[in-house]
C-alpha cells in the first residue's frame, strides 16, 4: 500500500471547515487523524466522491445518520426526520461545496484535480483499496457531532 502524502489532506480539512461555516453556520474543530480500515456500521451514511488528475484516489465523507439529519435539516432550514431523497441531496451537495473549495486550495498549489460526482452508500459496508492508505480525520462540531473525512490519494 503506497504511503500518502500529508500535504494531501489538509486542503479538505480547510474546506471542510470553511463550508461548514459558511453554509451551514457552523464551526468545527479536528479531531486526531488515523488510519481508518474503511469498514462502516449500519448506521452511516456515507458520500464517496473521486478524484483524478495531478492527484488520484478517493474521499469519503462518513456521517452517522443523525449528523447527517442535523445537516440536512440545517441546510434545508427544516427539520428532516429521516434520509430521504431530499436529506441525501442536501448531504451531497455540502460534500460536492467541500470538495469543490478543496480542489480551489490545491489549484493555488498548482495542483490540477477534477471530483466526481458523489456516490451515495448506506448501511453496513466494507472497501478495500491498496492504492494508498486511508487517513481519516474526524471533523467536530457541537461538541461531539462527527463528519469523517476518510482521504486516500496519491500523488
Amino acid at each position: 500500500m503506497a504511503a500518502m502524502n500529508a500535504d494531501y489532506i489538509n486542503p479538505f480539512l480547510l474546506a471542510s471547515a470553511k463550508v461548514l461555516k459558511e453554509m451551514v453556520f457552523l464551526d468545527a474543530t479536528l479531531g486526531k487523524p488515523y488510519l481508518n480500515s474503511l469498514k462502516f456500521s449500519d448506521n452511516s451514511l456515507l458520500i464517496m466522491l473521486g478524484v483524478t488528475g495531478e492527484i488520484k484516489g478517493q474521499v469519503i465523507l462518513d456521517f452517522k445518520n443523525e449528523v447527517a439529519l442535523d445537516l440536512a435539516s440545517k441546510m434545508c432550514m427544516m427539520p428532516m426526520t429521516e434520509l430521504n431523497e431530499l436529506a441525501q441531496s442536501a448531504i451531497c451537495e455540502l460534500c460536492n461545496m467541500i470538495l469543490g473549495n478543496a480542489a480551489t486550495v490545491f489549484s493555488t498549489k498548482g495542483i490540477k484535480i477534477d471530483i466526481t460526482p458523489p456516490t451515495v452508500c448506506r448501511g453496513n459496508v466494507s472497501f478495500s483499496t491498496d492504492y494508498a492508505a486511508n487517513i481519516c480525520v474526524p471533523v467536530i462540531y457541537e461538541a461531539e457531532k462527527t463528519i469523517g473525512i476518510n482521504v486516500s490519494l496519491k500523488g
